[in-house]
């Protein structure tokens, strides 16, 4: 199916979430941030309670630890991850060809990871990108709209013209608040978590056509 946005049946800009959208780093995300609530004395009880996924590693320490040590603490787990990057991050299947196909200025990177964090990931696995959005960025991360408004600002696109991939519930909440179109993808989460305007199996069921005005989408079957 041909994806019909806000304004017709074209978009200016395409916005990818990272993990979990374009890339994988569930092994590597889970050996770090259990490592690291060892070192922090955390339960596996409080731990468990805490929902890790499209969120800032700030929001989720707030969570988990007292503000004296915060900063130390996101220190601590930008390191690890950072360090744990090699062989810790595989792409996920249509990644590659569906940007390929993408000029620069047609769509950015909008992630909760920080941008050091994003950036080794990304190179790791050989993608370059024209534009990102991180969680040094901005004040409000996910599910508020803030950073993918401000990425489509950086792309100098009406917002309604932008349609925002995202595997995880917060990211479509951001999407939808940012009065964007949603495409959802089922690698993380079930489709019956996922509220989006179309929902895929993942980015091998995206495909586009780039022209005078603008993006074309299309889509295959609801998985």
């Amino acid at each position: 199916m041909k994806l019909q946005g806000k304004h017709g049946p074209h978009f200016d800009a395409l916005l990818f979430d990272n993990d979990g959208t374009l890339i994988s780093s569930m092994e590597s995300v889970h050996r770090c941030w259990t490592r690291w609530a060892r070192e922090y004395g955390i339960t596996e009880e409080a731990f468990a309670a805490v929902e890790l996924h499209g969120r800032p590693a700030a929001e989720i320490i707030a969570d988990l630890l007292p503000e004296d040590v915060r900063a130390g603490a996101l220190a601590r787990i930008e390191a690890l991850e950072v360090e744990d990057v090699a062989g810790g991050v595989v792409l996920l299947p249509g990644t590659k060809e569906l940007l390929s196909a993408l000029p620069a200025g047609h769509w950015a990177v909008v992630t909760s990871a920080t941008r050091p964090l994003a950036e080794a990931r990304l190179r790791e696995v050989g993608v370059d990108f024209p534009e990102m959005v991180a969680a040094d960025d901005i004040t409000r991360g996910k599910p508020d709209p803030e950073p993918f408004l401000l990425a489509a600002a950086r792309l100098g696109v009406d917002p309604a013209r932008c349609a925002v991939f995202e595997d995880a519930p917060a990211g479509l909440s951001a999407g939808r608040a940012a009065g964007m179109t949603t495409v959802a993808l089922t690698t993380t989460h079930p489709a019956a978590e996922l509220d989006a305007d179309v929902v895929v199996r993942d980015l091998s069921a995206v495909s586009v056509l780039v022209g005078a005005d603008g993006v074309e989408i299309e889509t295959d079957d609801r998985p």
